[in-house]
């Protein structure tokens, strides 16, 4: 890996701006079919200056508990689309998610019965077994 000067003091976000470049642009990379190859890719000033991505890092909230998140899981990665998230967060936000829109509201499953006071199975269950989202969730 290149040193930069900037690396010195975070080496966790250089770590992640390699990692970028690597899953969406190295086809020898083991999860590029995950990036790369579904066409998602890094945009180009990140890409080729990491001081640019160091930048947008720390003005848009960066810190070392945090990892960077795609909001439209199909799209690149890119100031406009992404953020730094919790891992929990970051977890929710993933395409093989059951995303469930009730009251005008679009959640994962588990912040569904996080927010409802229940397990995740226990909502799993009841779905599975022909309930109702309404009955399953509102069910005490």
């Amino acid at each position: 890996m290149k040193s930069h000067g900037h690396c010195r003091d975070f080496r966790k976000l250089y770590r992640c701006w390699a990692n970028l470049k690597l899953k969406c642009l190295n086809e020898k990379s083991n999860r590029f079919n995950s990036f790369g190859g579904r066409g998602i890719t890094i945009c180009n000033e990140w890409a080729n200056d990491y001081k640019a991505f160091h930048d947008w890092a720390i003005s848009n909230g960066y810190s070392d508990d945090l990892s960077i998140d795609r909001i439209d899981n199909n799209g690149n990665y890119e100031p406009e689309n992404c953020r730094w998230t919790t891992t929990t967060q970051k977890r929710r936000n993933n395409c093989r998610n059951r995303l469930i829109e009730y009251n005008g509201q679009t959640k994962c499953l588990a912040e569904w019965a996080e927010l409802n006071y229940m397990t995740f199975a226990t909502l799993q269950g009841r779905l599975k077994m022909g309930w109702t989202f309404s009955k399953a969730i509102n069910k005490k």
